[in-house]
């Protein structure tokens, strides 16, 4: 039992040469498809709604909120639903954390990724996907967690190494493309007056500061990411 938990543990946090430049532009090739390519990114966004509504989550409960339960709808809306008080510093980090959830968290999928870990960064997203299960509340959201995480074990159970490397690069690039997307979707959203109770309109309200200055914030962290999380890979 315990050599069989050893050699996972050894299996989960060995290292291996970081990936070589072909496979990080080849796979940040595909992630440009997958966000740039309208069929495409109508699949490919639940992803980044997964990655959004978890991080509202994450900072909900650092910043000692209790958190209700996530919903993810089948048109990439979603709600994340916590307790405590209603204004304050703590509310203001869980309102700010959506937007700029997928980027930070692809950052730090680059920072494993280039130091060479990159089984180690599929089973972290297994984690976080597994931690974000439990707190899912409808049937839709359930299933999407449940098949996004099934492609992250296949792709750690059962891909060569170099094929696991490949595939962390692709979901490494794909965060980084896709957050400033989603942000640019919604101030497109605001402009057009189809989202009244966006997170940066609810920010909005809590610190004064208007929306689309929020909307700028989020766009300077997301860009900001994928700029550093690109030099750490590709530098």
């Amino acid at each position: 039992m315990d050599g069989g938990l050893g050699g996972f543990w050894d299996r989960v946090t060995a290292t291996a040469p970081p990936p070589p430049l072909e496979l990080l532009l080849g796979s940040a090739a595909a992630a440009a498809l997958l966000v740039l390519s309208p069929v495409l990114w109508r699949l490919t966004r639940h992803v980044v709604t997964i990655a959004h509504e978890g991080a509202h989550g994450v900072v909900a409960l650092l910043v000692g909120r209790r958190l209700s339960g996530i919903r993810l709808h089948s048109d990439t809306s979603g709600l994340t639903v916590s307790a405590g008080r209603p204004t304050g510093p703590g509310m203001v980090l869980t309102c700010a954390a959506g937007y700029t959830g997928p980027g930070l968290i692809g950052l730090g999928a680059a920072a494993l990724l280039a130091s060479g870990h990159a089984v180690g960064l599929l089973w972290a997203l297994l984690v976080l996907l597994a931690l974000l299960l439990v707190q899912i509340r409808n049937w839709y959201g359930l299933w999407s967690v449940l098949v996004t995480g099934a492609v992250v074990f296949a792709a750690t159970w059962w891909l060569p190494p170099d094929g696991q490397t490949a595939f962390a690069a692709l979901a490494t690039w794909f965060l980084l493309l896709a957050a400033p997307r989603t942000v640019l979707e919604l101030h497109t959203a605001r402009r057009r007056r189809r989202a009244p109770d966006s997170d940066a309109d609810q920010l909005a309200r809590l610190t004064r500061i208007p929306g689309l200055v929020w909307v700028g914030v989020f766009l300077v962290v997301d860009v900001g990411a994928l700029l550093l999380g690109a030099r750490w890979l590709l530098t």
